[in-house]
């Protein structure tokens, strides 16, 4: 069958040249990305309520939006936030694989059923419904050195000059300012010069919203049945104000004098901000950070690229003098710092493969065979990679890697088979060929057929876990395939073609130090060999020994995995650590502005430090404003640069800070999958389903906090509830306020101009629309009992003070509070101490909650911990389903149902050599070493299928059961140890790599070795003893069969 192949070199040729073309074509239309899209997609709702608290936003906004989005399909939980600044954000996140699109629309759908519930001021300012972009592309920050540019004025400038042309960046999913310094016009109210007048902000208001007006008055002259008509004119009116004068003039009322009282005498109006909620430094500087995030099946690289090119062109037009920018996160950093590591280590580890395969062949061209199946292979797979749609990634660059040690394989067993032929049987490169492929391409096959039968199974997993497995497994097996066609089409027709005839005379090779090497390496391997002959004798005499052998690898594989600690993703050095800062509760803007200044200053003098962005007033954890929060970005220099890692960074930062005592600072790294959370560690969700008082909730939520810090496993537990901010109680003296006149509604909507702020109407300015804020001059609401002297309005037009019929009572309350699906819960945010797991900080969280929760608590996981616990029980199928895949192939492959087992109950061994390894290196058992083990199955399977095929071979031409063993697996040695050796040293620059993603390439490459060195060694004798005893139950069953139906 395979003859036609070695007969015809030229369609050989042409097959893999189809291969190599068709994956160059589809190299430049792969996007790059970190990872492939793991992150459930989620869906935010926002909603805006100036003034109000977080208890009013739970109560009047969160809870009607709960209860309409609740159960929209494909949800798998929903967060939502409320904070004393009048914002709430609620986050549906939804199954992986959900079209966000859809999602999106669902939720918005949901949204609307509830609109005429909220208040009227959420209305007016838009309920925001928008689907969650979560690939991190970059941080920009734009400063000026210029002491006239103020804050404000960057943020603006971002705002109108570069926001709207990154936006139209083809790849770019979102583009944000971080931070509120929107230009507003800002109308400054003198409450006693109001009051003097008998009037109220409402008054303000609808003055504001009767003269600043477009309008369209039509055209005159425009023609008839009744009159004809010369001209035509377009009527215009002067439309909306747009500066501070203009709006000065409005007329609020007539005086009895005949004179008109205008805006500007009862107020200050400037062109200012929206908000003052927030500040933003970089390196000391007033600056504005811009947020861009990738659209999903984008280049990350190419749209890098493109931002850069726009930044510099954008400066080149657009900057004023004294303004630049910088790149504070970049995710092509990391991303091309982590695909030069892989790209290295795939040249590296072609190399060692070429070594191996030299020195065991000792032949340069036979070695070429080999070699030149791993280009055809590697490059043959981007084109299958494009057709299903996944992306050049630090998966699928692993893939390829550990696809150098495994595509060379086949064509290594074509390579020594046709020595073996040549040697031994005395024939020609040509019959040589044809004899062997004979012989071994059914094995070929069988390899090909079970070592992508492993990985295409896997390849039909859901969740996140399953697209991690799917896009490696999925690579591996197409390599692997198209590694199987070329060892029965091109390698067999380059042996024929390539090799020299051994027997035909030649000049005498010349006795160099190469050939001094080969010949003590040939020595001593004979000796080995035979040693190998002689012990395998005496094992396979002893079946006692083949099943306590057995046992043993069964026992600690399984003891080994009860020992080792497990993970999900490890946490990478990125480049960039965070800073979370929390000041006291009921601390200003300032004050967190304050700490922040000092952390820049404490840190900017360390060399590895590349810049330092700040935002005051931000809260990094739960992505929400609040004057106590504020929170940072360390930009570090590049990891072949600095001698530290960010984890060791970290501890040396929290040293040099430790001096600034009025606040909290926390630093991590971020999370090394973006969308999982913002921080690296374990995120936990406290419910509170008593529905009690949140001085309750915070009690139980601290308490377990306390408890989690004094396990040495956990370190870093923080609750981030906290009811004890100083606020005032208003009450209403309703007696009071009827007998004064006073309508409580309209006596609060004026408290919420004078003091929270009120939109009243909006213009246009520079391309933008802006807002009119009214509020009442900071003099007059510096204090709470400033309220005192502020009036309202009562039915008969007359101002009444407001310490007439209202009192306040001071009293302690949240921030902001946080719900999860629906119930009022507590974040909890911490990290694995050093050397342990992060699967044992999640039990260890779990045996303490269940100790120490009261009834009617529970705890939820959310983030990267809640995909990490609900993937726990995923390991256990993929390798169940794996192992019968290869069973039930194997089965069909020799007819038999006993023969696959050698096979199968040969892997405890690969396995117990993977835990092993990761044991004494000190790393855990996360999802790139369980996707190494499930590659081991199917490269341990192979080294017994050769074996079993060339015993099955020997036992056909009417060899015993044990000489037929012992045979076919001293025939097969060499190659086993070959590519075996092979693969193990491809896996050596990852085992030993570092920089850029070394924590994952450790993890693959030792898990890996370890596995296939211990499962080799094992192996060639646990194989033979294996298929002694199936194979005589098997001869032992048909003799049966045959004597019954006699």
């Amino acid at each position: 069958m395979f003859k036609i192949f070695i007969k015809r070199p030229i369609l050989s040729g042409v097959i893999s040249v189809i291969f190599i073309c068709l994956g160059a074509m589809a190299i430049n239309t792969l996007p790059i990305t970190q990872f492939p899209d793991i992150v459930p997609p989620s869906v935010t709702v926002t909603a805006r309520y100036t003034g109000a608290s977080a208890d009013v936003m739970s109560k009047t906004v969160a809870t009607p939006l709960e209860r309409a989005i609740n159960g929209v399909p494909g949800m798998t939980y929903m967060t939502t936030v409320c904070t004393n600044d009048g914002m709430s954000l609620t986050t549906i996140y939804f199954n992986v694989g959900t079209d966000p699109d859809v999602a999106a629309v669902n939720v918005q759908n949901r949204v609307t059923t509830v609109l005429d519930e909220l208040p009227e001021e959420v209305i007016r300012a838009g309920v925001i419904t928008e689907k969650e972009v979560n690939s991190m592309l970059m941080y920009l920050n734009i400063m000026s050195i210029d002491s006239t540019h103020t804050e404000k004025f960057v943020y603006n400038f971002a705002d109108i000059n570069i926001l709207r042309e990154l936006k139209r960046i083809d790849g770019v999913g979102l583009v944000d300012v971080m931070g509120s310094r929107d230009y507003a016009m800002r109308v400054w109210l003198n409450p006693n010069r109001l009051a003097s007048y008998n009037m109220s902000p409402q008054d303000v208001t609808e003055a504001i919203r009767s003269q600043n007006i477009e309008a369209a008055p039509g055209k005159t002259g425009i023609s008839s049945d009744k009159l004809p008509q010369q001209l035509q004119y377009t009527l215009q009116y002067t439309g909306k104000f747009s500066t501070p004068e203009e709006y000065g003039k409005i007329v609020l009322k007539a005086l009895p004098d005949g004179s008109v009282l205008r805006l500007k005498d009862v107020a200050e109006i400037e062109f200012d901000s929206e908000d003052y909620n927030m500040v933003s430094m970089t390196d000391g500087k007033p600056s504005a950070s811009i947020m861009i995030k990738q659209r999903p099946g984008s280049n990350a690289r190419e749209v890098i690229q493109n931002i850069k090119e726009k930044m510099e062109e954008i400066k080149e037009t657009s900057f004023l003098p004294g303004m630049e920018y910088n790149i504070s996160y970049d995710v092509s950093r990391f991303l091309e710092a982590s695909i030069s590591s892989v790209l290295k280590t795939l040249l590296e580890a072609f190399i060692l493969v070429f070594i191996v395969v030299y020195i065991f062949l000792q032949n340069l061209r036979s070695t070429l065979i080999p070699a030149i199946a791993v280009p055809v292979s590697l490059i043959g797979t981007f084109f299958f990679m494009d057709i299903l749609g996944f992306s050049i990634n630090m998966l699928t660059l692993f893939a390829l890697v550990l696809a150098i040690g495994i595509v060379v394989d086949n064509a290594i067993v074509v390579v020594e088979a046709v020595h073996v032929k040549m040697h031994k049987d005395k024939l020609s490169p040509y019959k040589a060929s044809v004899a062997a492929m004979k012989e071994i391409g059914g094995a070929i096959v069988a390899i090909t057929l079970v070592m992508s039968a492993v990985f295409v199974p896997v390849g039909f997993m859901t969740g996140t876990v399953g697209i991690f497995y799917q896009q490696f497994s999925l690579t591996l097996a197409v390599a692997i395939v198209i590694s199987g066609i070329n060892a029965l089409t091109l390698s067999p027709a380059l042996c024929a073609m390539l090799l020299r005839d051994p027997h035909t005379k030649s000049r005498k090779k010349k006795s160099n130090l190469l050939r001094r090497f080969f010949i003590i390496f040939n020595r001593g391997y004979d000796r080995f060999e035979k040693k190998y002959n002689w012990g395998l004798h005496k094992y396979l005499n002893r079946k006692v020994v083949t099943y306590v052998t057995l046992i043993l690898f069964f026992f600690f594989a399984w003891g080994s995995n009860q020992i080792l600690p497990t993970g999900f993703i490890p946490n990478e050095d990125q480049g960039m650590i965070y800073v979370n800062v929390n000041t006291p509760a009921g601390a200003t803007l300032e004050r967190s502005e304050a700490v922040l200044n000092k952390v820049q200053a404490a840190l900017l003098p360390f060399e590895e430090i590349e810049s330092i962005s700040t935002l005051a007033g931000y809260s990094l954890m739960t992505e929400t404003e609040g004057a106590s929060f504020g929170m940072g970005m360390i930009n570090l220099v590049s990891w072949n640069e600095r001698d530290k890692t960010a984890s060791e960074l970290i501890e040396v930062y929290a040293d040099r800070i430790a001096h600034i005592k009025d606040a909290e600072i926390q630093f991590f790294l971020p999370p090394t999958v973006p969308g999982f959370g913002n921080a690296s560690g374990f995120e936990l969700r406290l419910l509170d389903k008593t529905a009690g008082t949140f001085h309750e909730t915070a009690s139980v939520a601290d308490n377990l906090a306390e408890r989690l810090n004094k396990d040495k496993r956990l370190r870093g537990v923080t609750s981030g509830f906290n009811p004890n901010f100083p606020q005032y109680l208003l009450k209403v003296d309703i007696v009071k306020a009827a007998k004064l006149g006073v309508n409580v509604n309209d006596a609060l909507e004026t408290l919420q101009s004078y003091i929270g702020s009120f939109y009243s109407s909006n213009f246009i300015r520079f391309g933008q629309m802006y807002k009119v804020m009214l509020q009442a001059s900071p003099q007059y609401r510096m204090n709470p009992e400033d309220v005192y002297n502020l009036y309202a309005k009562n039915k008969e037009g007359n101002m009444v003070p407001y310490s007439n019929f209202l009192t306040m009572e001071r009293i302690f309350g949240p921030n902001q509070i946080t719900r999860y699906n629906m119930f009022t819960s507590a974040l909890i945010t911490g990290e694995a101490a050093s050397g342990v797991s992060s699967g044992e900080a999640i039990e260890a969280v779990e045996q303490i909650a269940m100790e120490v929760l009261p009834r009617g608590y529970d705890v939820e996981w959310s983030g990267v911990s809640r995909e990490e616990k609900e993937s726990g029980g995923q390991t256990l199928l993929i390798f169940g389903i794996c192992l019968l895949f290869v069973y039930l192939l194997l089965a069909a492959q020799y007819e038999s149902l006993l023969l696959p087992f050698p096979v199968i109950l040969s892997l405890p061994a690969g396995v117990f050599g993977s835990y092993l390894f990761l044991q004494i290196i000190g790393l855990e058992n996360n999802i790139y070493a369980q996707v190494a083990l499930v590659m081991l199955i199917g490269l341990l399977g192979k080294n017994a299928i050769l074996i079993i095929e060339m015993a099955n071979q020997y036992r056909r031409q009417g060899m015993g059961i044990i000489e037929s063993a012992v045979k076919g697996s001293s025939s097969r040695l060499r190659p086993i140890l070959m590519t075996s050796f092979a693969f193990i040293c491809g896996l050596i620059p990852l085992i030993l790599a570092s920089g850029a993603g070394a924590l994952g390439n450790r993890s693959i490459g030792t898990a890996a070795a370890g596995g296939m060195l211990i499962g080799t060694i094992a192996g060639i004798f646990l194989v033979p003893g294996l298929y002694v005893i199936f194979e005589t139950l098997a001869t032992r069953l048909k003799r049966n069969q045959t004597n019954y139906e006699d």
